[in-house]
């Protein structure tokens, strides 16, 4: 699976857990020089606190476009240490 936006590659796994839809690649998938970081949270009542990554490719920004959950709730414990993607971001 790849994960693309602007025609770059963010990140690119053969291992990602699927939930509610949405491919969550290992984070260390993640290409970190397109990562920026971003203050954003959100909560979901049965995966815990969701934080942030912006992306940067070729000068555009794309705000809070991967989510992760640093420490899910036990019935999310499958996505620990992984990310997914929103916002544009072709996942195939």
């Amino acid at each position: 699976m790849q994960a693309i936006w602007n025609g770059t590659v963010i990140a690119e796994s053969d291992d990602t857990v699927v939930v509610e839809g949405n491919h969550y690649f290992p984070e260390s998938a993640l290409k970190r020089e397109y990562v920026v970081s971003s203050n954003h949270r959100s909560t979901c009542p049965w995966k815990g606190e969701a934080r942030y990554y912006s992306l940067l490719v070729d000068g555009d920004l794309n705000p809070d476009a991967v989510w992760y959950y640093p420490e899910p709730f036990e019935a999310a414990a499958a996505i620990r240490g992984r990310v997914a993607f929103w916002k544009g971001v072709q996942v195939r």
